[in-house]
């Protein structure tokens, strides 16, 4: 028998408008069998509710999912008043009715207090691990889930519209962690009803907006993709906050065969004259990224080196 093949060596990453309907890990899987390639993971996962930006790594930029998972993120969601659902949102059986319907007034005066470092319990129907086990395992199981409060980072919370006394639509964005659906489900309770997202769409991730985004169709309409198509964004491009240094050939070679590089003559050649003991930065050569490396002892130590 032969071997079987393993898909070509693509890099970068893709900006994909995931429809409703499917999973990350199935659209991840899909697009990556349009570029028949080797290696592909996203920056963040979506429910198969959602709708919206999944950015999607391919090959050496997986090295830097962390960085996107990490970015801000904004979405545009509606909150249905007065039915609270097992999951949270329009996939859960109705766990709790309440015939409360908040005003326009009574909304926009309760959203300041979810803006900020806000404390939430995330849904139980969630991928957090409750003793080694997805929480939405057990919870579909009818098993107890205790899952522990933690810290968010609201930076903007905004009414957008009500489309009718059971409606409101909004727009939030938001850090790491944050849980949309938890986020409907408290404001509900602070206006003294119960509520659930009747639909939520993500429309940016840091650097990865819907106005250029791609659609799962677009791809697949495509057929087979080759890697130099355009539609692909560098691997760094997560990495825009990050200091970026540039070096000679032979210092990248040096970092690409795991050895530090004195940190003196590279920084003299930088723009960045703040960069401090502990800091992480780009390391790159000729316009691409050799690594993600950082200062220490006086040197540049690779972290992640890139292959490609």
């Amino acid at each position: 028998m032969g071997r079987r093949r393993k898909g070509q060596p693509v890099h970068g990453w893709l900006n994909l408008d995931k429809p409703a309907g499917i999973s990350s890990s199935n659209a991840v899987n899909r697009v990556r069998r349009a570029f028949d390639a080797a290696k592909a993971g996203h920056g963040g996962t979506l429910d198969p509710t959602a709708t919206g930006i999944l950015p999607i790594a391919f090959g050496e930029a997986t090295k830097t999912v962390s960085y996107a998972m990490d970015g801000t993120k904004t979405y545009r969601f509606a909150v249905r008043w007065g039915e609270a659902t097992t999951t949270d949102d329009t996939e859960g059986e109705v766990a709790e009715t309440h015939t409360h319907r908040p005003t326009e007034r009574d909304i926009v005066a309760a959203l300041p207090a979810f803006v900020g470092d806000v404390i939430q319990v995330p849904p139980r129907f969630s991928a957090i691990k409750v003793d080694g086990r997805r929480a939405y395992e057990l919870a579909r199981q009818d098993a107890p889930v205790e899952l522990e409060p933690r810290g968010v980072w609201i930076e903007d919370f905004q009414l957008l519209a009500m489309d009718d006394p059971d409606t409101a639509e909004f727009s939030v964005t938001c850090g790491k962690g944050t849980y949309v659906r938890a986020l409907a489900r408290d404001l509900a309770r602070a206006l003294g009803t119960v509520g659930h997202t009747g639909w939520l769409r993500r429309t940016a991730v840091g650097p990865f907006h819907e106005a250029h985004a791609i659609s799962l169709d677009k791809i697949e309409s495509l057929g087979h993709i080759a890697p130099d198509s355009g539609l692909l964004l560098p691997v760094e491009t997560v990495l825009a906050d990050i200091p970026a240094l540039a070096l000679t050939i032979q210092e990248a070679q040096r970092l690409k065969h795991g050895q530090s590089v004195s940190v003196l003559p590279v920084a003299s050649r930088s723009p960045f004259k703040d960069i401090e003991q502990g800091d992480t930065v780009c390391a790159m050569s000729e316009g691409r990224l050799v690594a993600l490396a950082r200062i220490a002892d006086g040197g540049i130590h690779p972290v992640r080196v890139m292959n490609h």
